[in-house]
């Protein structure tokens, strides 16, 4: 792993249950949950070094956490592996998500914290 990523992805967005504080705030967070593999770790990496994301490494899972929006663009991940990944394989390789995912093309599968900037897509 690059210096750059992982100076970038060093915390851990998980808390113990005593140390949690509700409040009655909008987060604007979104993210995705993938089982730990050559692809999730190549993907973590990419979208570590962009700003307002957390990679959070756990045994079995790679977390990726963002603000407002993630945006992951198969040609970019493409590159990166060497292979193809198109929006379909992305998806299988995704545990499960938060926020709302929207597949805004082909090339292009975007998660969205802020529910007011998804109505573009939706309404």
């Amino acid at each position: 792993m690059s210096t750059m990523s992982r100076s970038a992805t060093n915390q851990n967005i998980f808390q113990k249950m005593g140390d949690l504080v509700f409040d009655q705030t909008i987060s604007h967070q979104c993210g995705v949950t993938m089982n730990d593999s050559v692809e999730a770790r190549a993907i973590a990496e990419f979208m570590g070094q962009k700003p307002n994301v957390t990679i959070t490494y756990q045994p079995a899972l790679i977390r990726i956490d963002g603000e407002g929006k993630l945006i992951f663009k198969m040609d970019e991940i493409s590159e990166i592996l060497g292979k193809e990944m198109n929006a379909e394989i992305f998806e299988v390789n995704t545990s499960t998500h938060y926020g709302r995912m929207i597949r805004v093309d082909d090339n292009t599968v975007t998660l969205f914290g802020d529910m007011d900037e998804i109505r573009q897509y939706i309404e």
